[in-house]
């Protein structure tokens, strides 16, 4: 879609009319939620990182706790990234927490604490993307700025009736630039925030409500009937499914061996029990490789339940095998054992801490 192609669509559309139906209704009607508590930037911008590829109703909690234990800029910039990584366990997509502090800690130095206003500072802030940017600048600081997500998409795509593939990049240019022309210069923050409180409660993906919409009678495809047809979105590939072995080791003292992940890539830092992947090993060699990698002698005692996690990529699918190791002293050389009561105090992904929920539960 080009330029003059939007203006098309918006040379009969009263801009001034939809801006005013969805403030008049995000401002009535709109979520009491914990972010939204006041116009503080950095709290805006934490909410909005958490929300990424998460529900609303899943953050709440984390991202209470989180303020609460991180209140300030420089709480977060100058906190332990094992502690944050702690904090952020369970959310998923943990890039988004190390992102985020390296950021908050520019800020911190940078701008003596103070989230930039300027554009092209925020953008320029690690893990500030167009969306989070637009979301900062226009909820905290009342900047006309879009910020367009799925949910924003989605809307647009229906009330203005743009026929454009929103899965491909290069079609938030498009929104970006609906946005843009319709955005409130007095009320920003409530025109943005309505447009992803109506995609959150109204518009949604399947089947809209499209009877309590207050911006119905702007709505193109609404007036054509089209509306479940919209937005056009490309499937995604087919995740990859990865087999593997994991191993709950535990020696003498009921301590159980774990170890870090590299610090970079998937789970970049976080802890886990080993696991090795199915076609690296075959079953009846598991213990020689156990031996090999860790110089540790273990009998094998059971098997625990299989754990399988779905990752926005990947899905993880885990035979889990306990085992009791023979030589105490033997040199280990690699990880730690760690008594089951002090596990709590690692960060680890979803599926290791399923792993931690059994072992309590078998005790």
């Amino acid at each position: 879609m080009k330029e003059n192609e939007l203006q098309d669509l918006l040379n009969d559309f009263n801009i001034t009319k939809f801006k005013n139906d969805l403030i008049d209704w995000f401002e009535m009607e709109q979520r009491i939620l914990p972010w939204r508590e006041d116009q503080d930037p950095y709290k805006v911008w934490v909410s909005e990182i958490m929300l990424q590829q998460t529900k609303v109703d899943t953050v709440i909690p984390y991202f209470q706790r989180f303020i609460s234990k991180f209140p300030t800029v420089e709480k977060l910039a100058y906190a332990d990234e094992q502690e944050v990584l702690k904090a952020w366990e369970g959310l998923g997509y943990y890039s988004r927490a190390r992102n985020l502090q390296h950021a908050v800690r520019e800020v911190a130095e940078a701008y003596n604490g103070k989230v930039p206003d300027n554009p092209e500072q925020l953008a320029a802030l690690k893990g500030v993307g167009p969306y989070t940017k637009g979301a900062i600048l226009s909820i905290a600081y009342d900047i006309p700025e879009p910020a367009v997500d799925g949910n924003v998409m989605r809307v647009l795509s229906r009330v203005l009736r743009i026929e454009e593939d929103i899965a491909k990049p290069r079609s938030r240019r498009i929104f970006e630039a609906a946005v843009q022309a319709l955005i409130s210069h007095e009320n920003p923050s409530s025109f943005n925030q309505g447009l992803m409180e109506l995609g959150a409660l109204i518009c949604t993906p399947k089947s809209p409500s499209c009877m309590l919409c207050p911006v119905q009678t702007h709505c193109k495809a609404f007036r054509d009937g089209v509306e479940t047809e919209l937005p056009i979105k490309s499937k995604a590939k087919k995740q990859k499914r990865i087999g593997y072995y994991a191993f709950a080791i535990e020696n003498d003292n009921n301590e159980y061996l774990i170890e870090q992940r590299p610090d970079t890539g998937l789970l970049a830092s976080m802890w886990q029990f080993p696991m090795v992947e199915k076609h690296e090993v075959d079953e009846e060699h598991i213990l020689t490789w156990i031996q090999q990698v860790y110089g540790l002698s273990v009998n094998f005692d059971k098997k625990l339940l299989p754990i399988k996690h779905v990752f926005s990529h990947v899905i993880w699918e885990m035979d889990v095998i306990h085992v009791t190791i023979t030589n105490s002293n033997a040199d280990l050389k690699q990880g730690r054992f760690v008594d089951l009561n002090y596990l709590e105090k690692y960060p680890f992904p979803v599926p290791h801490q399923k792993l931690v929920d059994q072992l309590n539960q078998t005790r």
